[in-house]
């Protein structure tokens, strides 16, 4: 879903940068549920964050990563090789 800095002066992981892994709304506030590379995961209100989700109309979002599709495109071929399937 993409990464966040945290932003609120006072949040003791200000100026952090952390994955985030959901979007929740927890009692009414917009929340994002964030990886922490030590203490796992944690909720941090999305208004304490750089966090701008994007427009429905700019991109639909990232389905497959780069690397995703290069393994799968290696493993297509290999399949492909494999089987005696001509291209």
């Amino acid at each position: 879903m993409g990464c966040v800095t945290v932003t609120h002066p006072f949040h003791p992981l200000t100026q952090q940068r952390f994955d985030v892994l959901k979007r929740r709304r927890v009692s009414g506030v917009e929340t994002l549920i964030i990886r922490h590379p030590e203490r796992g995961t944690l909720a941090v209100a999305q208004e304490w964050t750089d966090w701008e989700p994007l427009s429905e109309l700019a991109s639909p979002g990232v389905i497959l990563e780069f690397d995703s599709l290069l393994t799968l495109a290696t493993l297509v071929r290999q399949l492909t090789e494999s089987d005696g399937v001509d291209e």
